[in-house]
């Protein structure tokens, strides 16, 4: 382990932090709030993330060991710090409960302990809805992008960081690609601020909802989220820029250099805007008595998968109290997820439909034993390595949900609550069923299980192997 590349990293991870706490920070002083509790956590970050930044690696080579180890630490460094805004204004006074909703605004989950949100001082609800935005892309592609970095190292930390089997480069130096995802991060969050603007959202409301949107996160700044505005146009923008979040960045650079057909050829976005557009139509007609028609089912149907598929977690109306058909779709959309390269949570897409072609290939090899029977997706074979790290994931994802519901059985909720919790959580959506449906919160877990649905969001986050690489002690032995 090349202990001194992951502190100075960590260093660079607590100056940011320290640099982005200071929006929050005016945000408070611009609508006359007590700057302390941002003004403090500073005060601990630069000293502490300057000390770490000065440490000189013998070696600048940092690789996957390390960039996993600085990927896992860093987010749990992140959360810890940033739960102190929350603690020191009286917003939320108990660190467990503060460090939840920290842990699930930086892993763009939602899932929240507050009962009123609107509650909250300004400062703090800025910092509450931009740690989406933060987590969104992921902070040390943040550095990457703005510092600079020695050869290819920080692909490993991508790798880490951003979602989906593979992460590739889009153009050969790291640092670029990390800036271009960037740029598009933003360009995104800025039309969308405008689109919401056109809409009659304040512009404090609608900065924190593109951000909440594009971190794919769910956080608002209404207690009834979205469905407060009781505005047509408000949801269908939101909606369609959650669509737009929810795929792979790498289709919007293909039609940014003017590679469009290649962009729309892409078997994901296909069975993607497939999953869309078939749950849309059977919950819009499964629901179209409740809503008083098949348009207003459209309506709620088109934004509620949107908000589940891409893992996002706004609310326009109360889905738990659908039929059983709808509500189940949505738990089965809470899995599957985004695309791969998006910001959004769950398995992803292209890891479904890897682990659904794997299966045939081996149904074809039991039936004819002699063929061999490659998995192909986007036009190529995939290697056999990502074909099994796939089904490593999925039974992970799947036993890391399960053992999540024992834990929270011991607080003596239902099954629907306590499973949908955990897959809520894990997948980074924020709602789930019956007690954590899209009209309740987490407030009544015990401190233990908050804890633990809060290692389930970064261990979703960061697509489990990052932090269970923290638990293996063969990480930290030295070369």
């Amino acid at each position: 382990m090349n202990y001194r590349i992951v502190w100075n990293t960590l260093g660079k991870v607590l100056l940011a932090e320290a640099l982005l706490l200071l929006l929050p920070m005016t945000a408070a002083l611009v609508y006359r709030e007590s700057a302390l509790p941002f003004l403090i956590p500073d005060l601990l970050l630069l000293p502490v993330g300057a000390a770490l930044s000065t440490v000189r690696p013998r070696s600048s080579d940092l690789f996957a060991r390390e960039g996993f180890v600085c990927v896992g630490l860093s987010w749990i460094l992140m959360s810890l710090f940033g739960a102190l805004p929350f603690v020191l204004s009286g917003d939320i006074p108990r660190f467990v409960d503060a460090l939840f909703e920290t842990v699930s605004g930086f892993t763009t989950t939602g899932a929240s302990i507050l009962e009123n949100p609107e509650l909250l001082s300004r400062g703090c609800m800025f910092w509450r809805l931009f740690t989406h935005w933060i987590g969104g892309m992921g902070v040390l592609v943040f550095i990457a992008a703005v510092l600079p970095v020695s050869g290819n190292s920080y692909l490993y930390i991508m790798r880490a960081e951003v979602p989906g089997p593979t992460v590739s480069k889009l153009v050969p130096r790291v640092r670029k690609t990390a800036r271009i995802l960037y740029l598009i991060y933003l360009g995104l969050t800025v039309l969308e601020c405008i689109f919401l603007l056109l809409g009659g959202m304040s512009f404090y409301d609608a900065l924190l909802h593109s951000f909440a949107t594009a971190g794919t996160g769910g956080f608002s700044t209404k207690a009834a989220s979205i469905g407060a505005y009781q505005s047509v146009y408000l949801e269908m923008v939101i909606a369609v820029f959650m669509l737009l979040f929810g795929c792979n960045f790498n289709l919007f650079y293909l039609i940014l250099i003017g590679q469009v057909s290649t962009a729309l050829r892409s078997e994901e976005l296909h069975i993607y805007l497939g999953i869309i557009a078939g749950t849309v139509l059977v919950i819009s007609v499964n629901i179209m008595k409740l809503c008083g028609g098949f348009a207003n089912g459209l309506r709620y149907a088109f934004f509620q998968v949107m908000t589940i598929l891409s893992t996002t977690g706004f609310s326009t109306c109360d889905f738990d109290r659908w039929p059983e058909l709808s509500r189940w779709i949505l738990v089965l959309l809470m899995f599957i997820g985004g695309c791969a390269g998006s910001t959004g949570g769950g398995m992803k897409v292209s890891r479904i439909i890897i682990l659904l072609k794997s299966c045939h290939a081996e149904l074809k090899r039991l039936i004819l034993p002699s063929r061999v029977k490659r998995v192909w997706f986007e036009g190529k074979a995939v290697s056999d390595q990502v074909v099994q790290g796939v089904h490593v994931f999925s039974l992970l994802y799947l036993l890391i949900t399960a053992a999540g519901v024992l834990v929270l059985t011991l607080d003596g909720k239902d099954l629907p609550t306590n499973l949908t919790a955990s897959i809520a959580c894990i997948s980074n959506v924020g709602p789930g069923l019956a007690a954590v449906g899209p009209s309740c919160n987490y407030s009544f877990f015990s401190g233990v299980s908050k804890l633990v649905l809060s290692l389930e969001m970064l261990l979703g986050r960061l697509e489990i192997f990052p932090m269970l690489f923290l638990f293996s002690p063969g990480v930290w032995r030295r070369r």
